[in-house]
């Protein structure tokens, strides 16, 4: 049977060139950075040499790049560290946050006295400058939003949102999510106005439950944990010196190919789309048209349940997701489809192809080949009946 990974945006494979340049502080220079002695020093070498490159991805300074165990710690110091160090105020997110976004920020309103805004976004899961600017209060210490969507893949302006606000209100501080972007869209952290910004290895063919969190310089932030001085004492405990290798060889490899990658894409994440939409009634491109990432297709299949489109899908080996990874033991309905405006019965039907760098024109004929005959088996079987409004 083919075999057709379609869920890159969960996590991608490890990188051959990757596992390359890891093995090394795996098997020889396996030394503890912290200690004084050679094989110590060649590890904290290492670790210097990778903080160095991330930061030239970035065009940002070494001190300002801290190593994190992934995506969703990075984006909790983040925001409970500025939060806890600013002691009171006002935040500001959008209805469409990954997880480790919204709950971080809803644990700061419910049990430590902040106060939180959750702006809207259009159809098309976008949120304006203006809109940004417009939320702002006099005790707002901080805005967040991610930069591309990791469900719907929508592209935020998050250069021009941040341009509006260090117009409006230069002492706010401004975060985003970039681990869907990383490899993909431009990092430069001058071109983007932000002043902390989450990177995640596992999106980008590098190892999992490593990650990093570019921190501006002069940026007040505590520490989530206790207990050691590395990284500056913000994120205490030994440094895992092979992942963060890893981590940097391929944000590097990533971000070189970006253009040709993204380029290559395109044509097949809209032939996707395309064959879906005019092959399938019933169906609806969730994310804006353009403004996405280049691999992501997230389609609503009305008068269906993802979770059984799944099913028939992974029986014929292609594989794709209802959403976002961290929720996939949720029955509950997709967050970010809920806040374009659609009812539970669109979002239940939802399923999210991410495309990457083994995809081939001959897998997604695969999938258009597949998808019709198992969309209709399961109408033909389901209860569920969406008002046509909402894909006409």
């Amino acid at each position: 049977m083919r075999s057709v990974y379609l869920d890159h945006a969960a996590t991608t494979p490890v990188d051959s060139r990757v596992v390359a340049a890891m093995l090394p502080y795996l098997q020889e220079n396996y030394g503890n950075p912290s200690s004084f002695h050679m094989m110590g020093k060649a590890a904290k070498d290492a670790i210097d040499e990778a903080r160095d490159q991330v930061a030239k991805v970035l065009s940002a300074r070494a001190d300002e790049i801290l190593f994190t165990s992934g995506g969703t710690e990075a984006n909790n110091l983040a925001l409970l560290g500025v939060a806890r160090s600013a002691g009171k105020g006002h935040i500001i997110t959008t209805t469409i946050e990954h997880p480790s976004v919204l709950e971080a920020i809803e644990h700061l309103e419910k049990k430590e006295g902040f106060r939180a805004t959750y702006l809207p976004v259009d159809r098309d899961g976008k949120v304006s400058a203006s809109d940004v600017v417009a939320a702002l209060s006099d005790d707002t210490i901080l805005v967040s939003l991610i930069y591309a969507n990791n469900e719907i893949g929508t592209v935020q302006a998050i250069g021009e949102i941040g341009n509006a606000l260090k117009k409006a209100r230069p002492n706010v501080l401004f975060h985003t999510d970039a681990c869907q972007a990383s490899g993909v869209l431009d990092l430069n952290i001058e071109k983007l106005h932000v002043d902390l910004m989450t990177l995640n290895a596992g999106k980008i063919y590098g190892p999992k439950g490593t990650g990093a969190l570019y921190v501006k310089r002069g940026v007040k932030i505590m520490p989530l944990q206790f207990g050691g001085a590395q990284e500056k004492g913000l994120r205490p405990g030994t440094e895992n010196v092979a992942g963060i290798v890893g981590f940097v060889t391929a944000l590097q490899i990533a971000d070189e190919g970006r253009s040709e990658e993204g380029s290559r894409l395109v044509p097949l994440r809209d032939k996707l789309i395309n064959g879906i939409l005019t092959t399938i009634p019933k169906t609806r491109l969730n994310g804006h048209a353009t403004d996405r990432l280049p691999n992501n297709v997230n389609i609503s299949f009305m008068d269906l349940e993802g979770e059984a489109l799944l099913l028939y899908l992974d029986a014929q080996g292609v594989y794709a997701s209802t959403g976002s990874a961290c929720t996939s033991a949720s029955l509950d309905p997709s967050h970010v489809i809920l806040a374009l405006g659609m009812p539970y019965e669109v979002a239940h039907g939802s399923i999210r192809f991410t495309l990457g760098r083994s995809t081939t024109e001959a897998d997604i004929d695969y999938v258009l080949e597949v998808l019709p005959p198992l969309v209709e088996k399961l109408r033909s079987m389901s209860p569920v009946r969406v008002d046509p409004k909402y894909y006409a």
